[in-house]
């Protein structure tokens, strides 16, 4: 009976381990699908679009929520399914689609602690991208009141002249360029200087209203 056990456990794990064995029109199919699901996720995470200028800001807010909410169950359908969308499944655009729709997910920490360990393994083995997982890392401190290892997190000094500034803080300031090389980012300083002159060319008017009439870099 003992060996009869052994060869069912035998073919569950064998079972198991092929449900992540994708055919190359399934691994097409899912690429397709997260191109269109991206394009929808960018429409909500970032300015308003024209074809929604008439939404008012409740009605704009619930339909950003609901692009999140709906994205999130189905990556996490797929993720059930299939595993982590690393470059082997759905090619380097694939797997960063999956990662950014994933990256949005806030109100859904649990999910993104899960797909982060997930993908550690991933990037280890050279199957994901390491910048996207230290965006990741971050969103997912951030989320849970903690400092951030990496600083790709930011918030602006919008009293004042606009300087992007790391959220919440740096688990270790002191080193953290050494650890941002280690995952292929740039030194702090220059990352940090792009978002302020990204955040400011985006509130111009404003700033200049208060006399800063460029962007006040590190």
């Amino acid at each position: 009976m003992r060996n009869w056990n052994y060869v069912l456990l035998g073919t569950v794990l064998v079972l198991a381990g092929c449900t992540k064995k994708l055919s190359e029109n399934k691994k097409t199919e899912l690429r397709d699908e997260l191109k269109r699901m991206v394009a929808a996720d960018q429409e909500a995470a970032w300015v308003r679009p024209e074809k929604y200028k008439d939404y008012s800001t409740e009605r704009w807010e619930q339909f950003k929520d609901s692009v999140f909410t709906t994205h999130k169950l189905r990556l996490e359908e797929i993720y059930r399914k299939h595993g982590f969308m690393g470059f082997d499944k759905v090619g380097e655009e694939g797997s960063n689609h999956f990662w950014l729709m994933v990256q949005h997910a806030d109100n859904y920490p649990e999910f993104q602690k899960k797909i982060l360990k997930a993908m550690d393994k991933e990037v280890k083995k050279g199957n994901a991208n390491p910048r996207n997982y230290a965006y990741l890392y971050d969103r997912v401190q951030i989320n849970a009141g903690q400092k951030q290892r990496f600083g790709t997190q930011v918030d602006y000094d919008v009293d004042g002249t606009g300087r992007a500034r790391p959220k919440s803080g740096l688990s270790d300031s002191v080193h953290v360029d050494k650890i941002r090389k280690q995952y292929q980012l740039e030194p702090l300083k220059e990352y940090l200087n792009m978002m302020t002159e990204l955040h400011y060319e985006m509130n111009k008017k404003h700033y200049e209203s208060k006399g800063i009439m460029k962007p006040d870099l590190y």
